[in-house]
């Protein structure tokens, strides 16, 4: 299983697919123009301050709303690790896990960690925050390799012998 130390970004209850990523930028022409808007409803300098590898925190119904697509592609662009939340809304759920984006739910890590602390995660295992370890449910192996290939289209194309698009 993959362990990493990152640092963490919190966020709060019912962080919208509009608080990720508003409407009024969709018509960028790139998840690469779009990305230095994503929570700037909530938060406008946030996407400039996270950095590669980085975690968000979230609280309960993390991609509630609109089924955008785009939620998940622009978290995933800002090289954020994974998503940590009390729950997801499920259709950003599945559209995170298309899109390779790692979410593991934990119902109590939201509470205790700070923002700019740093945690440390083991796959499918636990969280380490505080000197204490919060278990976390294993991802069916089917999701687990297409988080790692990248995402459904990419897996697919490695499960049928095609190179992965660029």
């Amino acid at each position: 299983m993959e362990t990493y130390k990152s640092k963490v970004w919190v966020l709060g209850d019912d962080i919208d697919t509009d608080i990720i990523i508003p409407t009024d930028y969709l018509a960028l022409k790139t998840i690469e123009d779009m990305k230095k808007y994503a929570f700037s409803p909530l938060r406008p300098e946030l996407a400039g301050q996270i950095t590669e590898g980085d975690v968000i925190v979230a609280g309960k119904n993390f991609g509630c709303g609109s089924s955008r697509e785009q939620a998940p592609e622009i978290i995933k662009a800002l090289k954020v690790k994974c998503v940590i939340a009390k729950s997801f809304a499920r259709i950003f759920f599945r559209n995170a896990i298309n899109n390779g984006l790692l979410l593991i739910e934990n119902p109590d890590l939201h509470d205790v960690v700070e923002e700019g602390q740093e945690i440390e995660i083991c796959v499918n295992q636990f969280i380490k925050c505080n000197g204490k370890e919060y278990p976390i449910a294993s991802l069916p192996q089917n999701l687990v390799d297409i988080i790692n290939a990248g995402g459904l289209v990419q897996a697919m194309r490695k499960q049928n012998g095609l190179e992965p698009l660029k």
